[in-house]
């Protein structure tokens, strides 16, 4: 989407803390820096805006590309009052928008404001305002993010809206302490006033702690789950809009439905994956326990393999190893073995099925043993069939292998 977007949101939902009823102006523009790479946040947020009337008529801009946003930059300056920029990234893309802030801050307008969330602002707050943003917005963004973008349009502290960090007059560092974690039933799965969809995400959060994520710092040990009736209400909006293939967001696809995120609820699975079923009909393609989400190993059984088969349109799923040295497993806190590796990928094949095992290398402690235990269980999957997707081990902030 590469146009200038105007919306009118219409909803009746009341909106959160004290800018309730006071409504955007037109003259403050939104920039969302939507690439490919982190528009699944991006959808999150717009969906939160979307259900709250003060922001209708709000100039929205979704730009996709560096050279967009300067190509359109000269032209957003001059139609409006005050532009606030909004980036969520990876630690891995910080360099990169790092270079896009100085060559804006180039303009020295006073217009401007720099807001950054995501993954590396949740991490590394600090090194994130140093980076040329003026606030990070820290964890989970759908209830801070409206707050935080009326305080600014009406000229008012932020100070107290939790979830931030930020400099103050002296140049001090300040954190206005943890945000919300918040019930996904509240906010929107996709932004449907906006006719933006995409993967939904149907579980967020993780109680393992593997010590190489940031999924269960950002967002929590307890898995929240979105409710069947809310997942299908969406999967009928996207199958209106001719949408085709369903996919979702979730820390491991058999996950859903379960009180702790580590043991299976069979029953609430095959009820959702029915459901959808029943609800989107023979002309949509679903896709379980692939793209952009995966399956742990221990939770790959021949009753999760056949919900694969009866309701979901993939040959194959992703499964997380990660290692195939049982020490490293255990020094990563992964909470599954390497048999379960080996049970997964077999029992996966025998369901004709593909199996995708990722294997992270170079992990922190990993010795010249585990390199050769690992070799020998991929050895194993590869004759079994299955297809290995290597990824080099990158250090996230906020994981204890940062440090």
């Amino acid at each position: 989407m590469s146009q200038q977007l105007f919306y009118d949101y219409n909803c009746n939902t009341a909106a959160i803390f004290v800018y309730i009823n006071i409504p955007m102006q037109n003259n403050t523009a939104l920039v969302f820096y939507y690439t490919h790479i982190n528009k699944f946040s991006f959808n999150a947020l717009l969906g939160a805006l979307e259900i709250d009337p003060s922001f209708d008529n709000l100039p929205l801009y979704l730009i996709e590309t560096e050279k967009e946003l300067f190509d359109k930059a000269e032209n957003i300056i001059n139609k409006h009052n005050k532009i606030i920029f909004c980036f969520s990234f990876f630690t891995v893309q910080a360099p990169e928008i790092q270079a896009i802030l100085q060559k804006l801050k180039a303009y020295r307008s006073d217009k401007f404001t720099f807001i950054a969330g995501g993954p590396h602002a949740t991490g590394l707050p600090e090194e994130t305002l140093n980076l040329g943003f003026d606030i990070a917005v820290i964890g989970e963004g759908e209830e801070t993010l409206p707050v935080l973008l009326k305080a600014l349009e009406q000229n008012k502290d932020y100070a107290d809206i939790k979830g931030l960090s930020y400099k103050d007059a002296s140049g001090t560092y300040c954190n206005s302490g943890k945000a919300h974690i918040i019930d996904l039933n509240k906010y929107p799965a996709q932004a449907e006033k906006n006719k933006i969809f995409g993967s939904i995400e149907i579980t967020r959060g993780c109680p393992f702690f593997c010590k190489f994520c940031q999924t269960p710092h950002m967002f929590g040990g307890k898995q929240r789950h979105r409710s069947l009736e809310n997942i299908l209400h969406y999967l009928t909006v996207m199958k209106a809009h001719k949408l085709r293939d369903i996919r979702f967001i979730t820390p491991s696809a058999f996950s859903y439905g379960s009180a702790d995120g580590r043991h299976v609820n069979l029953q609430a699975l095959e009820k959702l994956f029915s459901s959808i079923k029943r609800t989107l009909g023979s002309e949509n393609r679903i896709f379980i326990g692939t793209f952009p989400s995966e399956v742990r190993p221990e939770q790959v059984t021949k009753e999760t393999l056949r919900l694969v088969k009866d309701y979901a349109s993939n040959d194959n799923i992703i499964i997380g190893a990660q290692s195939g040295s049982q020490r490293m497993l255990k020094h990563c806190n992964r909470g599954h073995t390497v048999k379960d590796i080996l049970n997964a990928v077999e029992l996966t094949r025998k369901a004709d099925l593909g199996a995708n095992v990722d294997f992270i290398f170079g992990l922190p402690g990993e010795t010249d043993d585990d390199r050769l235990q690992t070799e020998k269980v991929i050895k194993i999957i590869t004759k079994m069939g299955g297809v290995i997707r290597p990824h080099t081990f990158m250090k996230l902030p906020q994981t204890p292998f940062y440090l």
